[in-house]
This record gives C-alpha cells, sequence and structure tokens, in this order.
C-alpha cells in the first residue's frame, strides 16, 4: 500500500508539472512578437516582412513588432537573432545574402548559418532588376558595358549592404562582362535607391519592390531582370543573360527562420501560419505588384535543405569568381 501511495503520488506531482506547461503552450502567443529584419525599412525584405506581420497580429491578438536590425550585410541583424532567446517570441527575416551569402564572404562571422538557426519557411522569391540614372547614356545591357568600359571608374553602383543578392549581381557583371563598376553598400535597398534617384550612384541590380515607383514615374531607367528567365511582372523586359551576359543569373528570396532551439511546435506553427497568409489573395496581389513571389516551403526541413544548397552553390561562385566583401 505505501509503495502504490508512493507511485500516485509521484504521478500527481508530475500532472501538476506538466499542466502549466500544455497550458503555456496552448495560450501561445501570449504577447508581443519581435521579427527582427536584417535591412532598413522600405525594401522588398522589409516589405514582405510587414504584410505577414499585420495578418498575424489580426489572427493571434498580439502584436508582432518589426525590428530593423540594418548593418554590415544583413550581419548585425542576424548576429541578434542567433544569440536571441529561442523562447518563439523572436523570428528572424533571412535571406540569401546574411544566411547563404556571408558564411563564402566572411571568415569570422558572429553566427553559423546552419547551426544558429532553426529554419521555418522559404517565403518569397523577389526580382531583381538592372536600373540606372537617367544621366547614364545607355538603353541595352550591351550598351551599359560598352560604356563602363569606354569610362573606367565611372560607373558606381550600390547595393542593400555587401554580400546581398544585389552587390552579388554587381560583383558578377563585372566579372563576366569584362567591367569595373565600383560598389558602394548601403543599409537597404531603399536608402540605396534614394542616392540612384539623386545621381549619387548610376547603377542598382535592385528588388522591383524597391524600384517600381521609380520606374513608373521615369526617374530610373530599367535595362534588364537579373533572373533565369523573363516574368509576366515586366512583360518586355529581358534578362541580363540574353541582353549582352549570356549565363549570368542570381535569384533572391527571402524566408523565416528562429533562433536555434526554440519549440518544434512553435516553428511548425509559424510555419503553417506564414504559408498561409502568402496564399491568401489580398497578400499576393500586393506582393505580386511589387515583383515579389510568394514561394514557400513545404516543411520547415526543405527550407533548411534549401539553405544548405545556396551555400555551397554561392560559395563556389564566389570563389571561381574572386569576390570579396568589401
Amino acid at each position: 500500500m505505501k509503495m502504490r501511495a508512493k507511485v500516485l503520488a509521484a504521478a500527481a506531482t508530475l500532472l501538476m508539472l506538466y499542466q502549466p506547461q500544455a497550458g503555456a503552450q496552448a495560450s501561445y502567443p501570449s504577447k508581443p512578437i519581435r521579427i527582427i529584419v536584417p535591412v532598413a525599412p522600405g525594401g522588398g525584405a522589409d516589405i514582405t516582412v510587414r504584410a505577414v506581420a499585420q495578418k498575424l497580429t489580426e489572427v493571434w491578438g498580439q502584436q508582432v513588432i518589426i525590428d530593423n536590425r540594418a548593418g554590415a550585410g544583413g550581419i548585425v541583424g542576424l548576429e541578434i537573432g542567433a544569440h536571441s532567446a529561442p523562447d518563439g517570441y523572436t523570428l528572424v527575416q533571412t535571406s540569401i545574402g546574411p544566411l547563404a551569402v556571408n558564411p563564402a564572404l566572411h571568415r569570422n562571422l558572429p553566427y553559423n548559418s546552419l547551426k544558429d538557426f532553426d529554419p521555418v519557411t522559404r517565403a518569397v522569391s523577389a526580382l531583381n532588376v538592372l536600373v540606372v540614372h537617367p544621366s547614364v547614356p545607355v538603353q541595352t545591357v550591351k550598351e551599359l558595358i560598352a560604356y563602363a568600359k569606354a569610362n573606367p571608374g565611372k560607373l558606381s553602383f550600390g547595393s542593400s549592404g555587401a554580400g546581398r543578392a544585389d552587390h552579388l549581381a554587381g560583383e558578377l557583371f563585372n566579372r563576366m562582362a569584362g567591367v569595373r563598376m565600383q560598389h558602394v553598400p548601403y543599409k537597404g535597398g531603399a536608402p540605396a535607391m534614394i542616392d540612384l534617384v539623386s545621381g549619387q550612384i548610376q547603377v542598382i541590380f535592385a528588388t522591383v519592390s524597391t524600384a517600381i515607383t521609380h520606374m513608373k514615374a521615369g526617374r530610373i531607367r530599367t535595362i534588364a531582370l537579373t533572373s533565369e528567365a523573363r516574368s509576366d511582372l515586366l512583360p518586355g523586359v529581358p534578362t541580363v543573360a540574353e541582353a549582352g551576359v549570356p549565363g549570368f543569373a542570381v535569384e533572391n528570396w527571402y524566408g523565416f527562420s528562429f533562433p536555434a532551439g526554440t519549440p518544434k511546435a512553435i516553428v511548425a506553427l509559424h510555419h503553417r501560419e506564414i504559408n498561409r497568409i502568402l496564399a491568401l489573395p489580398d497578400v499576393k496581389e500586393r506582393l505580386y505588384g511589387l515583383g515579389i513571389v510568394p514561394f514557400p516551403t513545404k516543411m520547415p526541413e526543405d527550407f533548411g535543405a534549401y539553405v544548405r544548397s545556396e551555400m555551397k552553390k554561392y560559395a563556389e561562385l564566389i570563389k571561381a569568381a574572386g569576390i570579396t566583401a568589401d
């Protein structure tokens, strides 16, 4: 009888310990969620996150706060995210540059792209477009190449930060076209676009979301897309590859990750909700209009595998091209 009593007492204790945990999980989220965005407000990455955050706030009744932490090609934001508590209340916007390209550009990153993050989902693919300031007397890729060769050192191309997709696109263009445009890194695509419009720099391989308003207003000139194929979103605009640099292609993407060690149930919940949001007609319409196409992965593990493949791809490419971070 004594043994039976001890067993029952132990079981009761375990039940008491378990119930608060179960209740806490059932009430998630019970406070605001922060999403760290490693670029300045206004660019494609920021716009995508805000579209998702608005819907999450509506669904869960808890504020989803956007925390822009720009700097060093995304390193500043991802370092903060990697070292945040893995409690499900800090989500990190991750993308091609900080997550897949930076490991090949920087020897001593303050984070490990594979070990320090739990993947949630690849969210979208963002079109990038080669645009120039109207003062540059070119209309096509071939004319841009000829002008750059005839005017060495005269052209500068801006990017949203060292190691990001637009930086990589510019450096690849330099190498494959045999030109030398000077790289000028910014803390996001929006500040770079401001300087392009004002004429401080002459070229950007910008996201369509950052460039579209200025393209429509005629403040910048559209030359070509950086993707492998043309897009229905910009009919009539050729790719860089078909317009003069065969084999050129740089694809851009944004996703979401948690600090490593975040409960799997919370990771799965965010994966399910973000993917559902990206399929909503009003969200798709908003993103399509900015050249951003929802492209989520079926499972969190699929995003992890995709990141590994992108890291391998760009490590080989960066080594072959001799690209270095500024």
